[in-house]
Order: structure tokens, then C-alpha cells, then sequence
């Protein structure tokens, strides 16, 4: 046998199986294929792997991982399938069972939430373990859902009495005093990620119910002023614009009891020319505090389409 007709036949049980592990018109299979010299044929009930040794048992290890979770009733998608092959090259490609059989939360309609990557993994961790920490990376990390998840689970399992989300009302490119309404009007539309978020785990009418109970505040950073948050879950989203004098002013409103979850992407800040971001000081100043964690999530932590990663991908190029 030549170096590079090295064989190895994984069997499937059916093609239901199939379908599931490699995808419609087998688009999940394509996908590999095109990251690796090796060749991939589905014959009948069977998937035969030829190509160099390497390869051949690397892929041998991805594709017995991915079925294995396919037979424990994991729904794969093409991102799933493309950051298994990435993880495979680092050799981590076993972690994705310990990843994926975490339930992070449960949506308003009964669906599990699992983190999606290690880098989700280690920030659902942090959250659980540490008072204060904040999530930094670039959009569609889940930096902000996740925190939400955490949020409304840890009300459900009362180990909190509220959870208070923030922002600040900063406007990016656009004047928010030509927005109609009045101040709360205004500030709504910022706050609309928070909303979405909490539509998805808790639905409309639970979340307008929470706020008229008091279970649930919505606000801008500037309605934190001069209060201490006990017993609460507390989220600064966007925090990448917030000055340094108002993220002092919101991490020292921590009370007894509570946990405050800072997101935010130090590469989109919309505050004023030459004006500091209080999260990137914040980073500078409180790093080497052991009790408060940060997490750092990248472009390989993206779950939005798989385009997203490739334009965070060439900015972060262009910018270097």
C-alpha cells in the first residue's frame, strides 16, 4: 500500500444516518473534503476514507466523533461541521463531546442551548464560577445571548432575585436626538439585542410580565447611577462604549449576592475621537485581579453564517 492509498471504512447505520452526519446532498462532507487532500466516498452504508496515513486517522477520529453525536440525537450544522474539522487539526477533535452535551439553557420553546465552541464553554464557566466577568470579542460570538441564558437560568433556579441589562446609549453614526418619543422611545432601539434575547428564552408576554413585577429592568448605563445591585444578574452590553468614569461607576454597583456579566468588541467603538473606552481600561487596570475573569472569544467563537467569520477574517487583515 502507497503512502497516499492508505484506506479506512466507517460504517452507517442506514441512510437516515447518513443524511444526518453529512448533510443535504452530502454538503457537510464537500466541506471536509475541500479542507483536506484526502478522498471521501460514501459507498452504500459506508464511508470510505483514502488519502496519506495522517489524514486518513485524523478524519477517521472527526467522523467517528460527528456520528457519534449524530446517535445521540445532536441536530449538525455546517458551522458545527466546519469547527469539528478545525478542532480535528489542533487535536482536540474529542472535546467536542464533552461540548456539545452541556445544556446551557432551555428556549421558551423547550430547545436546548449548548455552547458552540470551547471558546463559549470557558465564558459559560467563567459566568458560573466568578462574580464579575467580562466576555470581549467581535460580533456573533454569543457574547451578549449567552449572558442572557445565564441570566434567566440562574433567576429560574432562584440563586438570583432579578436581572438588571444595560447598555449605553451611544450613538453609532447617527443622532440620537433626531429619534422620535420620548427618552425611553429613544433609548429603545438600543436596547433591542437585549429584548431579542430574552424573546427567545422567555417570550413576549413572560418578559412584559417580569418587568411589571420588577423581576426584570431594562435600561441605559446612565439609570445605574447612584444604586447597589443585590441578589442580581446584572449584564453591561456594548461596553466598548462606556468612558472610563462610567464603567467604574457600574462594576462598583456590585451588591451581595449578585453577578455582573460585561460584554463588549474593543474594535467597534463609537465613542468620540480621542475619547477612552472604559472597557479597554478596565481590561488594562483590573486584568490581574484573580477574582474577576476575562474571556477572550475570536472569530472561530462566531456563530452566525459562515460569511461572518470570513469578514471579521479579512477586517482583522486589512486592520494588521
Amino acid at each position: 500500500m502507497s503512502e497516499h492509498n492508505y484506506l479506512i471504512k466507517i460504517p452507517l447505520e442506514g441512510a437516515t444516518e447518513a443524511m444526518s452526519l453529512f448533510g443535504p446532498r452530502d454538503a457537510f462532507l464537500k466541506v471536509i473534503e475541500a479542507q483536506t487532500s484526502a478522498k471521501l466516498v460514501l459507498r452504500g452504508d459506508q464511508l470510505n476514507i483514502k488519502g496519506d496515513e495522517e489524514s486518513c486517522k485524523r478524519l477517521e477520529e472527526l467522523f467517528t466523533t460527528l456520528l457519534s453525536l449524530v446517535r445521540q440525537g445532536y441536530q449538525l450544522s455546517e458551522r458545527d461541521v466546519l469547527y469539528a474539522d478545525r478542532l480535528s487539526r489542533r487535536g482536540l477533535t474529542k472535546e467536542l463531546l464533552d461540548l456539545f452535551q452541556e445544556d446551557v439553557g432551555i428556549t421558551q420553546k423547550g430547545k436546548s442551548i449548548v455552547a458552540k465552541t470551547l471558546g463559549q464553554k470557558h465564558y459559560t464557566t467563567a459566568i458560573r464560577r466568578s462574580d464579575i466577568v467580562f466576555g470581549i470579542g467581535p460580533a456573533g460570538t454569543g457574547k451578549t445571548f449567552l449572558a442572557v441564558v445565564m441570566a434567566v437560568m440562574a433567576l429560574k433556579q432562584q440563586s438570583v432575585k432579578r436581572i438588571v441589562l444595560t447598555r449605553p446609549a451611544v450613538e453609532a453614526g447617527e443622532n440620537l436626538g433626531f429619534l422620535p418619543g420620548d427618552l425611553q422611545e429613544k433609548v429603545d432601539p438600543y436596547l433591542r439585542p437585549l429584548y431579542d434575547s430574552l424573546y427567545t428564552m422567555l417570550g413576549a408576554e413572560q418578559v412584559g410580565k417580569m418587568l411589571e413585577r420588577g423581576l426584570l429592568e431594562i435600561a441605559p448605563l446612565a439609570y445605574m447611577r447612584g444604586r447597589t445591585l443585590e441578589d442580581s444578574f446584572v449584564i453591561l452590553d456594548e461596553a466598548q462604549n462606556t468612558t472610563p468614569e462610567q464603567m467604574k461607576m457600574f462594576l462598583t454597583r456590585l451588591g451581595f449576592g449578585s453577578k455582573m456579566v460585561v460584554t463588549g468588541d474593543v474594535t467597534q467603538v463609537d465613542l468620540p475621537r480621542g475619547k477612552e473606552s472604559g472597557l479597554k481600561e478596565a481590561e488594562r487596570i483590573l486584568l490581574t485581579v484573580p477574582e474577576i475573569r476575562f474571556i477572550y472569544l475570536g472569530q472561530e467563537d462566531v456563530v452566525r453564517h459562515t460569511l461572518v467569520q470570513k469578514i471579521i477574517k479579512a477586517y482583522e487583515l486589512s486592520e494588521a
